[in-house]
């Protein structure tokens, strides 16, 4: 044992070396060991070892093998023999006899790695855990009681997230045997803080502590509110479900925001430099986020009188009553917004419409929520009336929405990251997106009062800041910031504004003017007043948008970066609205895409070149082949964009989704842009270039259009066709736009693209057929079918083995539907009516006999017998009448083979016929196309598809006529007398059917 404890330290001691090659030898040794029993054993002792504190990394690296040990092999799989149960409660009993581990990292690692065992093992395997720790936090020494509390939240955060009944209700076990010391232990230890924290301010020297325990106390303290978050969330029912109180939400919310009103006092009393100021805001953070959690978890036990007002009163006059000369602590003032906003858009807190049954006694589940939910809505009235509302709003639209010197200063230094931070930052990660969230949430609950105040600010700050002359000077006056702040507010909530205020009337009054003037202060509106027309997009009528659309063409050329973006962001809004029309956008293409190209250039962020692409390839989109004129322009754009994009997926995908509308707006002149075209193909449809992953999907959809709106095929089309071969044996995913791209080579590329690529066209449909799901395999059988009708002859030799396989799927398709096994015998027919010596070839074939009987089939006939007998039972689930012809063609075919079972199958035969020549004489078709995902097909590629369709063969044969020759030549075959009596076992109604028609 000892032999193999040194091999390992000094293992580890070796993994810690700065030289790869030592590093690297010993870390795959270790490696290598971990499977081995005892090789934990090894590591805990190692761990366990005081006197190698002058190695503490080796004891921390011993920790982190050891915890990776758990995730592998703690439990016994089929593939690691695993830990060996004999070892286990050895090391769990030596864990938890280390739990007052001095240093720290190897400290939080032990807690992790107990809380990963608990997980496993809690409670079958471990149920003295709970007890043991409670016993070592009664203990006296600090050290002992903080590692108890840091192993306790880590095994707490680890069975909160295991959610079945019964992983619960161990949860709520544990929470009744550790929540009410957890509580007091937490009350001790404020009431000491405070005690710390007074006499602190009272002392004469600040930074001096008058206990060297105080910042272990501090950290237990912080680790005691997060254990007691959890047990409050997770230790008890919701009851938003259960609709059960949860007493300790009154016993530990007033305390904890009394904590959190004391510690606000400490916090602003030391400096920002002391090491207990940084402790206050950590602390802070955490006591509100327990409040915000718990109300979301249990918003009736929170809806208390000595919950909901006090919490809900103090979160309003942080906001409402906050100082902006002193020191702003923005991440406490966003969690009391959250707070608000998530009392407001609270649905518990909202009535149901549903009443009570008269007669009952008692209240249903749904009736004590309403109940309750009445409660808290009265509640709430009166915390929020329509002065604190008022208040509120004021605060937020003249104080947090406002530009500070540091955004304005942010702005001026880089204006695309500034546009970019102030559209895409989340609510909870700036201060200013998180009050306008509140903002939005006032609105959605308090808009009768709201919109008419709203109303009134607005021409309250329009008087005060009237709309400046073209060339007058404009000064950043906090009139000017208040006015843009009011116009972002009038933005959010254009929703229940729309009603209030005449956007037309206020464009053409106040806002076109101060857009007209560019002094470079007014940019704040004109930025502004870009993204408000994006709000508006609803309540810009077809009159009004013309002067807007040369309004944003304006502020496209404006000299700042940001009031570009946010007008190119309207333009897309205004674009890709319901009420756009084509045709009053025309006029203003050619300009647009000139200052979009222009704009891209000076562009630096990639997100501003993929915004200002987006816009770009929405103008294609929606313009069509009104864009056409516009051609050379964007041929031009186009390469300089790709030639940039390197190491930029998302620019080089937006480039190609450019090229794809562009080619479908082109149609049959597409080949105009050929040259840039063929050899973006050729890299993006490469399966080993370096970006495969994110632009093949988007490559092979451009590929796809291409060739549908191809005229002719051109040698440089051909040559990459081997590129949708290797996509497709690396993944079948794409198989929907493959599909339509071998479909679209057949028609385009005729008998030179079938000699030259014939070969991987069949290993294509070796690949799918019989190994995807129904739609793919009835996608792949209508371009396999389409592929035999073009080419008859040569087709069937090389799709032999393909064939082969659908033989199998028809006779023995157990794993198929009818629709696919009847789908499948069609393309067998078409072989047999245009092909029917390769038929008979393939048919013959010994490798067929022994595919067949490999998929379980009995041949007690010939395979073509087999064929029919299954066909005929599903030949009723062909939904094309061209399809149901080739059948009843084939059938006909049949009826002449020298088979002698051919006279009992007779009915069958004939009562199929005679129901396809009934659907021909009363003109019925189930179906006018064969089954196909894209349903809108445009440009050459469908003229294509009719002329395969016109030249059908299938369409010039008649069914009658054939038929009756073939009963003939069927009747000489096998002798009159065996076919009149195969005749008078027919129905008498089929009879009569068949001499009607």
């Amino acid at each position: 044992m000892a032999a193999d404890l040194n091999a390992v330290y000094t293992l580890l001691q070796k993994a810690l070396s700065p030289e790869d090659s030592m590093r690297k030898s010993a870390e795959a040794n270790l490696t290598a060991l971990e499977s081995l029993p005892g090789f934990c054993s090894c590591l805990l002792e190692i761990i366990a070892t005081r006197d190698l504190d002058d190695q503490s990394d080796a004891r921390w690296l011993a920790s982190v093998y050891f915890k990776n040990s758990i995730n592998r092999y703690w439990r016994h799989r089929r593939d690691a023999p695993g830990i060996p149960y004999a070892e286990k409660p050895y090391l769990r009993t030596k864990l938890l006899g280390l739990i007052r581990e001095e240093n720290q990292k190897v400290a939080v690692q032990l807690a992790v790695l107990i809380a990963k065992i608990a997980r496993i093992d809690y409670p079958r395997e471990w149920q003295d855990l709970f007890p043991n720790l409670l016993q070592n936090l009664q203990s006296s020494d600090v050290l002992t009681t903080l590692r108890v509390y840091m192993v306790l939240y880590q095994i707490l955060k680890e069975l909160s997230t295991m959610r079945l009944a019964a992983h619960q209700q161990n949860f709520h076990t544990i929470t009744s045997q550790l929540f009410d010391f957890t509580w007091q232990h937490w009350c001790a230890d404020t009431q000491a803080i405070v005690n710390e924290f007074s006499a602190f301010l009272s002392s004469s020297d600040r930074f001096v502590s008058s206990t060297q325990t105080l910042p272990m106390i501090l950290e237990r303290w912080l680790l005691c509110v997060k254990v007691l978050g959890r047990m409050l969330v997770f230790g008890f029912p919701s009851d938003l479900n259960s609709v059960q109180e949860v007493p300790p939400v009154k016993q530990v919310c007033p305390a904890i925001l009394q904590t959190i009103k004391s510690f606000l006092q400490y916090r602003a009393a030391f400096p920002g430099t002391h090491q207990l100021h940084s402790f206050m805001e950590k602390a802070l953070l955490k006591l509100m986020k327990v409040l915000v959690t718990v109300q979301n978890h249990h918003p009736f036990s929170f809806s208390s009188e000595l919950v909901l007002p006090p919490v809900l009163n103090f979160a309003c006059d942080q906001i409402t009553e906050q100082k902006w000369d002193t020191d702003l602590f923005e991440p406490f003032l966003m969690r009391c917004m959250h707070c608000v906003q998530q009392v407001l858009q609270c649905k518990a807190y909202r009535p149901s419409k549903t009443g009570r049954v008269l007669g009952e006694i008692s209240l249903t589940r749904d009736e004590t929520k309403a109940k309750l939910a009445r409660q808290a809505e009265q509640l709430l009235s009166s915390l929020l009336d329509k002065k604190r509302v008022l208040l509120l709003c004021e605060t937020l639209l003249r104080r947090y929405l406002v530009y500070t010197s540091k955004d304005l200063e942010d702005w001026a230094q880089d204006p695309e990251a500034f546009h970019h931070e102030q559209s895409l930052v989340q609510y909870h990660d700036k201060l200013r997106p998180c009050a306008e969230a509140l903002y939005i949430g006032l609105f959605e609950n308090h808009r009768e009062v709201l919109t008419l105040y709203v109303v009134e600010v607005l021409q309250q700050v329009s008087q005060d800041c009237p709309p400046p002359e073209p060339d007058a000077i404009v000064q950043l006056s906090p009139a000017l910031l208040t006015k843009e702040a009011v116009y972002a507010g009038i933005g959010l909530a254009y929703y229940d504004l729309h009603d209030y205020i005449d956007f037309k009337l206020w464009y053409e009054g106040a806002l076109v003017k101060e857009l007209r003037n560019l002094h470079p202060n007014n940019r704040l509106l004109r930025r502004r007043i870009a993204w408000l027309v994006g709000q508006w997009v609803s309540k810009i009528d077809k009159d009004l948008r013309r002067p807007i659309y040369v309004s944003l063409l304006r502020l496209l050329g404006d000299g700042d970066l940001a009031v570009q973006l946010a007008a190119c962001h309207s333009l897309q809004t205004l674009i890709d609205d319901v009420h756009f029309y084509e045709e009053e956008f025309v006029e203003f293409v050619s300009p647009c895409l000139e200052l979009l190209f222009v704009f891209m250039k000076n562009a630096q962020e990639l997100d501003s070149k993929l915004q200002v692409f987006s816009l770009v390839t929405l103008i294609i989109e929606r313009l069509g082949e009104k864009v056409v004129p516009c051609t050379e322009k964007i041929m031009i754009f186009l390469p300089q964009v790709w030639q940039s994009s390197e190491g930029q997926s998302l620019l080089k995908i937006q480039v190609v989704l450019a090229l794809q509308r562009l080619v479908a707006a082109l149609g049959s002149q597409s080949p105009c842009c050929y040259t840039l075209l063929v050899p973006i193909l050729q890299h993006v449809t490469d399966v080993n270039q370096p970006d495969e992953l994110n632009i093949l999907e988007d490559g092979l959809q451009l590929w796809s259009t291409t060739l549908r709106h191809a005229p002719v095929m051109i040698s440089e089309l051909l040559v990459f066709f081997p590129h949708l071969v290797s996509a497709l044996e690396r993944s079948i995913d794409h198989l929907e736009v493959s599909m339509g791209i071998v479909e679209s080579y057949v028609l385009l590329g005729g008998a030179e693209f079938l000699s030259r690529h014939g070969a991987g066209v069949a290993s294509i449909f070796k690949m799918v057929i019989g190994h995807v799901k129904e739609k793919g395999t009835i996608r792949a059988l209508s371009v396999l079918d389409t592929l035999i009708q073009c080419f008859p002859v040569d087709a069937p030799p090389l799709l032999e083995e393909t064939l082969q396989s659908l033989f199998v799927i028809v006779i023995n398709g157990r794993d198929e539907s009818d629709a696919v096994r009847a789908m499948a015998g069609a393309i067998l027919a078409r072989v047999l009516v245009q092909n029917s010596n390769f038929f008979a070839h393939l048919s013959e074939q010994p490798s067929l006999s022994l595919k067949l009987q490999q998929s379980g089939v009995s041949l007690s006939a010939s395979p073509v017998v087999l064929f029919f007998d299954s066909w005929l039972e599903k030949v009723d689930s062909l939904t094309t009448a061209s399809k149901r012809k080739v059948c009843g063609l084939a059938l006909c075919i049949w009826l002449t083979s020298r088979e002698p079972l051919i006279l009992d199958r007779l009915e069958q035969i004939l009562g199929v016929c005679t129901s396809i020549l009934e659907d021909e004489k009363s003109g019925v078709a189930t179906g006018s196309g064969d089954y196909n995902w894209q349903n809108t097909e445009d440009g050459s590629e469908s003229f294509r598809k009719q002329q395969i369709i016109n030249s059908d063969p299938v369409n010039n044969l008649s069914l009658a006529p054939l038929l009756k020759e073939q009963l003939r030549t069927c009747a000489s075959l096998h002798g009159e007398a065996a076919f009149n009596v195969a005749l008078s076992r027919l129905h008498p109604r089929l009879i009569t059917q068949l001499q009607q028609l």
